[in-house]
């Protein structure tokens, strides 16, 4: 099996050495995708809900170019840098998915790239 390298023009760029998302087999791996606006690559929402949305959207722009949705997404790890706002973060993530729920971990970081407040990664599966 070779590795095939996804990239979607409607998520932001990668803002370092490493792809959007690599295909393994029937696997998808998304990296962290930040609350970028994916035309500016600026940080977009002000508040943990708003970044979480904005991550989610990413990540969505990343599987659907990969011909894949949010339902194959089978584990999330989100960072965010306060854990006090968990509950701001958890209402916005749970609007874009539906039963049965991805495996998840959520970890609170010091810092994250370019001052966001959260980041989002996934692995999707496809059958």
């Amino acid at each position: 099996m070779e590795k095939q390298v996804i990239t979607a023009d409607q998520a932001p760029e990668a803002v370092g050495p490493y792809s959007q998302a690599v295909r393994y087999g029937s696997f998808l791996y998304c990296s962290g995708q930040l609350p970028l606006d994916p035309g500016s690559g600026e940080i977009k929402g002000a508040g943990f809900g708003e970044q979480t949305k904005q991550c989610m959207m990413n990540l969505e722009a990343i599987l659907n170019h990969a011909g894949l949705s949010l339902n194959h997404v089978i584990k999330t790890t989100i960072y965010i840098t306060d854990m006090g706002k968990f509950p701001e973060v958890n209402s916005a993530y749970g609007e874009f998915f539906q039963e049965p729920y991805p495996a998840r971990a959520c970890i609170e970081v010091s810092a994250l790239p370019k001052g966001a407040a959260v980041e989002i990664e996934a692995i999707a599966a496809s059958s």
